[in-house]
C-alpha cells in the first residue's frame, strides 16, 4: 500500500480558518503565497537566512520558508496582513512608517513581524546574546539599540535601512511600555 503524499489541512491565519489540500512538502510560505494569495509575506532566500518570510506562529517568530504547512495546522498564524487592528496600524507598523524603517519595502513585512516578537520576547525577560546580565531580575532591563540589533539580526535589509529600523523598534517598544519613549540608534 502506497503512503499518501498529501493531506487536507486547516490553517488558522489572521483569525480565519482556511481549509486546503497540500502536498506534505509544501512550506508554510508557499501555502500562504501560492495557495491563499497572502502575498505580504515575501520569499527572499528560501533558505531561512534572510528573514523576509518571517511570520508569527503562536506569537513567536518563525521563517515560513522552513516551516512545513502541515506542521502549522492547529496553530495561530499571523502574517503582515493580520497585525493591524482594522484601519488602525500596529504600533510597530506606525513606527516604521513614521521613522522610514523601510526603503524598497521588500523585507519590511518580515522585519515588522520579527519586531513585534522581539518586543514581546524582551518584555517577557528573554535574554539575547547582547544581554549583559542573563539572570532574571525584578524588572526587565531597557531595550537598547544593541539589544535590538542583536535580536533583529536574522532579518536582512539589502537597502541598509538598519538605523531607521532600530529606531522604529525602539519607538514601538517604548510606546508599548511607557507611552512614547524613543531610543536613539
Amino acid at each position: 500500500m502506497a503512503l499518501s503524499t498529501s493531506s487536507a489541512i486547516t490553517l488558522n491565519i489572521n483569525g480565519e480558518k482556511h481549509a486546503l489540500p497540500v502536498d506534505h512538502r509544501t512550506t508554510l510560505l508557499d501555502a500562504l503565497r501560492e495557495r491563499l494569495d497572502l502575498t505580504g509575506t515575501k520569499k527572499g532566500c528560501d533558505q531561512g537566512q534572510c528573514g523576509a518570510c518571517t511570520v508569527l506562529l503562536d506569537g513567536r517568530r518563525t521563517v515560513s520558508c522552513l516551516q512545513l504547512a502541515v506542521a502549522a495546522e492547529g496553530r495561530e498564524i499571523t502574517t503582515i496582513e493580520g497585525v493591524a487592528d482594522g484601519e488602525q496600524l500596529h504600533p510597530v507598523q506606525q513606527a516604521f512608517l513614521d521613522l522610514d524603517g523601510y526603503q524598497c519595502g521588500y523585507c519590511t513585512p518580515g522585519q515588522i513581524c520579527s519586531a513585534i516578537a522581539v518586543i514581546e520576547e524582551h518584555a517577557a525577560g528573554w535574554p539575547s546574546a547582547a544581554t549583559a546580565d542573563v539572570r532574571p531580575g525584578p524588572q526587565v532591563p531597557p531595550l537598547t539599540a544593541e539589544e535590538i540589533r542583536e535580536r533583529m539580526s536574522g532579518n536582512l535589509c539589502r537597502c541598509g535601512a538598519y538605523v531607521s529600523i532600530v529606531r522604529a523598534v525602539a519607538r514601538a517598544a517604548g510606546a508599548k511600555a511607557t507611552g512614547d519613549a524613543e531610543v536613539t540608534a
